[in-house]
């Protein structure tokens, strides 16, 4: 692996053969989405903080890093400019094929990093149990809503919406640069009985189904786009909870090495 990157893009041939068994034979896959995220967050955020979080984690585990996929199922953002969405069929797909390349040439471990929240999970849970199933390869997915829940309570942030604290906190500790705080709007979090998008909700939670275009133009006109109160966002916070990430994500990676060996 070069020593200048840990992105798969970056390498030659001959480094990426190299990596194979020096890492375990263990590779990164960050998924995030092209979409709204308010007045304040580029349409990119999702993918950027998926690969933020897995080329931190592969410095330090010494793992190679996929390029990043952009897109998502977004079809709830596509009342805003920028969006992309793609039909999760088609996602799905795709997310195979890639691990099918991959494991071709030796990988056998595959972390699925997730940056767009619990929107992608249900096409990459297909990919995974059809690569596990057809290619005998071991994947998992590594979702920050779920790899968080012992963390966001602590930091005095609401729950998962969409461009709240949590991301624009961790957008501010990676790309401070890309951040418009002075244009966040808040859209607190209204209550739903037995239901949230966020995974760590006390009150039970009905399974996720995309807002309708009524919802989000709803949603548009009131805040941008926004759920959730981004002006609490910090980067000291963004920062703790990046590292929360990456060490957690360190040991999915050691921990997968370990039952290879």
């Amino acid at each position: 692996m070069s020593e200048s990157s840990v992105w798969l893009q970056d390498m030659t041939w001959e480094e990426a053969g190299q990596i194979i068994e020096q890492s375990g034979k263990t590779i990164l896959i960050p998924v995030g989405s092209t979409e709204q995220h308010g007045y304040h967050l580029p349409l990119g955020t999702d993918t950027m903080v998926a690969a933020a979080v897995a080329e931190d984690a592969a410095k330090k585990a010494r793992v190679p890093v996929a390029p990043p996929l952009w897109f998502g199922w977004s079809p709830h953002h596509m009342v805003l400019p920028g969006t992309i969405t793609v039909r999760p069929e088609l996602l799905a797909e795709l997310c195979f094929d890639i691990i099918s390349s991959l494991s071709r040439h030796g990988f056998e471990n595959f972390v699925l990093i997730n940056g767009h929240r619990i929107v992608n999970i249900t096409w990459l849970q297909i990919a995974a149990e059809r690569a596990k199933r057809e290619l005998g390869v071991h994947p998992v997915i590594f979702d920050p809503a779920y790899m968080s829940k012992s963390l966001t309570a602590s930091m005095g942030w609401g729950s998962v919406g969409h461009a709240e604290e949590i991301e624009t906190s961790q957008m501010m500790h990676c790309h401070p640069d890309l951040v418009k705080i002075d244009r966040a709007v808040d859209h607190p979090h209204r209550a739903v009985n037995l239901y949230s998008v966020d995974p760590s909700f006390e009150g039970d939670t009905l399974c996720y189904v995309p807002s309708s275009p009524d919802e989000m133009k709803a949603l548009a006109e009131s805040s941008g786009g926004t759920a959730g109160e981004p002006t609490k966002a910090s980067e000291k916070g963004g920062k703790i909870y990046h590292n929360h990430l990456v060490t957690r994500l360190v040991e999915v990676i050691r921990d997968l090495q370990a039952k290879g060996n």
